[in-house]
């Protein structure tokens, strides 16, 4: 028995030998590129194509600054606007008007995302930037609508947020078009035009100040389609002008979709079609699902400060309304700069550290920290605002909010460290989210998933203001973001359990079959 066993073991050592030196073979043989640079451009993608390919992409850039531009610009002049068309309008109407364009990108994200991956994003990018154009023409003509014109201001602004719904269509086809070693630069990018679109913006408005208000309107019931060029249809007229060279960048001549990535995964993966490497690759659901609810957090949390801001330094600092406008203007400048900067940085820094670990490290514990240090922890309470005082500013209010006389101060010092870590933080957060959420994907069709990314941001802009603001005057800064910090850094720690799946997916291996002796070679004690 005893030589039985030995020739057991040595067929199983011969077997073990074999099945190694054939997998030494094959990999010699058949080596597969660890990245995308590995693969030959020319196997990609000719130099024609390459260039036209990019010249898609600057022109998703454009379209992604002009649609934060269009939501943006008018923003500041939406209040004087409706008062002048309709003296004695409710605040809670500037709500609805403000609240109007995030719903509708909500509602119109996940179908022009199926619309683009059945027929391409041209025709979905082409609807959206010419109902852009009319919802722009639509608020600059308010004045024709009097004695409605609030009711079409929100109807406009709805039609706005429609439009946007492109940004869903634009990032999944910068998913297809960019190769993985390019996706972190263009995503960076895309996100850099977004926000400057959002700095641009009010700025532009401003600059249409002195043209003033216009000559009176009609009197109501007299129709006058006439066009207006005043301070408030300026950046309307603005941006319907943009709007149509947008849509000249369109077509054919300029926009040509070369759609890279699945090409790039057929040849990585040795598939012999675009449609096999795409069946191959599965995506990982449970890490595509909390990208998106990390997104939710991640703009959730910047909403909370970005609301809070100037009531709070209000409350916290006694300064009246015309010093938080001041300072509060010179702050936000300053952290859109400072933004910037670090949309700048994002490349260099994932070329030294994964993109995961700037993501968790860089973007969410910056973002939680930035809850954290706008918790009081001062010396004593709040400056409280005089008791009779009928307007917000020079302090806490006691009488309305009761936590004022209970409450702790919040320091210049804490508010000024939260400001510039959120700063940092969320650029690099919701920039990697979609970088990581685009790549966990592969190289399918995502204009429904984007959309529903998009759709998630939505939700965090549209709930979080009104929750907050409840949270806050209720129970005050402890409560407000200590919630979002402890939000914050939960996800931070749900991420860093799916921290391995955080990546591309990779196709289904295949188990190697030991080999079989052959039948001429038995073993002779056998």
């Amino acid at each position: 028995m005893e030589w039985l066993k030995r020739s057991l073991s040595n067929k199983k050592e011969e077997v073990e030998d074999g099945t190694a030196a054939e997998r030494q073979r094959l990999e010699a043989a058949e080596p597969m590129p660890e990245s995308p640079a590995a693969l030959n451009a020319p196997e990609l993608e000719s130099e024609q194509e390459r260039r036209e390919r990019w010249r898609s992409v600057y022109v998703i850039y454009f379209t992604m600054f002009q649609m934060s531009l269009g939501f943006s610009i008018v923003l500041t002049g939406v209040w004087p606007y409706l008062d002048k068309l309709e003296p004695g309008a409710s605040k809670e109407v500037l709500g609805l008007a403000v609240g109007a364009a995030p719903l509708g990108q909500l509602l119109a994200s996940p179908l022009l995302g199926l619309w683009a991956n059945a027929r391409g994003v041209r025709a979905p990018l082409r609807a959206a930037l010419a109902l852009f154009v009319l919802s722009q023409a639509l608020y600059a003509q308010l004045h024709a609508a009097r004695p409605r014109a609030a009711a079409v201001m929100l109807a406009a602004r709805l039609l706005v947020g429609v439009s946007s719904a492109s940004i869903a269509v634009a990032r999944a086809y910068l998913s297809a078009a960019t190769t993985v070693s390019e996706r972190t630069r263009a995503v960076a990018a895309v996100s850099l035009a977004q926000v400057l679109g959002f700095v641009v913006g009010p700025a532009l408005q401003a600059a249409a100040a002195p043209l003033g208000s216009g000559a009176p309107y009609a009197p109501v019931g007299e129709l006058d389609l006439r066009p207006r060029l005043d301070m408030y249809t300026a950046p309307a007229w603005l941006n319907a002008a943009l709007g149509a060279l947008n849509l000249a960048l369109l077509l054919p001549c300029s926009f040509k979709e070369r759609k890279i990535a699945a090409r790039e995964a057929m040849l990585a993966h040795g598939k012999g079609s675009e449609a096999e490497a795409l069946k191959a690759l599965r995506p990982d659901r449970v890490s595509s699902w909390t990208l998106v609810f990390a997104f939710f957090v991640l703009n959730f949390s910047f909403v909370l400060l970005e609301t809070l801001a100037t009531p709070l330094t209000m409350d916290q600092f006694a300064w009246s309304k015309a010093q938080a406008l001041k300072y509060m203007g010179a702050l936000m400048s300053a952290g859109a700069v400072l933004a910037c900067a670090t949309f700048a940085l994002i490349t260099p820094l994932t070329k030294l550290f994964q993109e995961r670990a700037v993501l968790l490290w860089g973007g969410f514990l910056l973002v939680g920290l930035a809850s954290v240090l706008c918790i009081p922890w001062g010396p004593g309470p709040p400056p409280l605002a005089p008791p009779d005082s009928a307007e917000a500013g020079g302090g806490c209010p006691a009488p309305r909010q009761p936590w004022c006389a209970t409450s702790r101060a919040l320091t210049v010092p804490q508010f000024l460290l939260g400001y510039t870590a959120v700063s940092i933080g969320y650029p690099l957060g919701v920039t990697l989210i979609q970088t990581i959420f685009s790549k966990v994907l592969g190289p399918r069709p995502q204009g429904v998933w984007q959309g529903v990314l998009t759709g998630a941001g939505c939700v965090a802009r549209a709930l979080g203001p009104a929750c907050v603001a409840l949270l806050y005057a209720r129970h005050g800064p402890d409560a407000a973001f200590g919630a979002t910090a402890s939000l914050t850094l939960a996800t931070l720690a749900g991420l860093r359990v799916l921290y391995d799946r955080l990546r591309p997916p990779s196709p289904p291996s295949l188990p190697l079959q030991p080999l079989q002796p052959l039948n001429g070679n038995k073993d002779p004690e056998s």
